[in-house]
This record gives structure tokens, C-alpha cells and sequence, in this order.
């Protein structure tokens, strides 16, 4: 249905989904943020940890965070200080610092993820059609949710 198309009686309005949406995504982080806390972790710093997928920049984890710079320094201070986190030198730019995510900090990540146990509670309730709808709509969404912030 495009922007300009009437609504059917049976479908909700944007401010009905983004009601919906915000309350998921509350929910969700709740669960994140109880996960995280049972490795010792902050919200913060676990979200730090999910956002590795290989060496971010200290500056692009600001970005991430919607933080001042001088934020995250104190936040990887902490996580280097476990060793779930190290800096590297960046090859193109030798005074930019990648921080990258240790074994320890990769399997502690994907441990809070797996004991997000209302999140995956309220995912099993759907049924494999279900699962592939919402992953694909999810999908279609993400890139436009994504694209203004980085």
C-alpha cells in the first residue's frame, strides 16, 4: 500500500504502528538490558559489544551511541579492562583507534542474545510463516530506519 492509498477498516494507522513498534523495541531492550546485566555488563556496554561485527572506530561507536566521543572512551576503557574489547590501529589512518570485539566479547554478546528470554518467548510464538513475514517486513524497513543514522 503506498503513502497516498486509503486504509482498509482492518489496517492501523503510522501512529498505531509506531506505537506498536516503540513498545516492542522498549520491551526488547528491557530484556537486553537484564541479559546483559547478568554478565556484569551495562546496557551500554553490551550494546557497544552487539555493534563489533568486525573494528568500528571510536568515533563511529559516538555515532552508534548518540554519544560524545569522550563517552565511549570510558565505556571501552571498561570493556578492555575484561578483555571483551581491544583497540587497533586503523590500517588507513594510523591515529584513528578501531575498537574491536575479543573471542570473550563475541561469546559473551551472543550469550546475552540467547538468554533474551521474553524477546525469544514472544518470537516462539509465532509460527514459521509467521517467523518469514515479519523477518521480511523487518527487513524492508531496516535499510530506511538505517540509512540517516551513520
Amino acid at each position: 500500500m503506498s503513502a497516498t492509498s486509503p486504509r482498509t477498516p482492518h489496517s492501523p494507522a503510522k501512529l498505531q504502528l509506531l506505537e506498536l513498534l516503540a513498545a516492542i523495541g522498549t520491551a526488547q531492550w528491557r530484556d537486553f538490558a537484564a541479559a546483559a546485566a547478568r554478565y556484569g555488563l551495562t546496557s551500554t556496554q553490551a550494546k557497544v559489544l552487539a555493534q563489533l561485527e568486525g573494528p568500528v572506530p571510536m568515533r563511529g561507536l559516538a555515532t552508534l551511541l548518540a554519544c560524545d566521543a569522550s563517552n565511549v572512551t570510558g565505556i571501552v576503557d571498561r570493556l578492555e579492562a575484561r578483555e571483551l574489547v581491544r583497540r587497533e590501529p586503523s590500517a588507513a589512518d594510523r591515529r584513528v583507534k578501531n575498537v574491536v570485539a575479543t573471542e570473550a566479547g563475541r561469546e559473551t554478546i551472543r550469550r546475552v542474545r540467547e538468554e533474551m528470554q521474553a524477546t525469544h518467548g514472544a518470537l516462539d510464538t509465532l509460527d514459521e510463516e509467521e517467523s518469514a513475514t515479519l523477518y521480511a517486513l523487518l527487513e524492508r524497513l531496516r535499510p530506511m530506519l538505517e540509512r540517516d543514522s551513520g
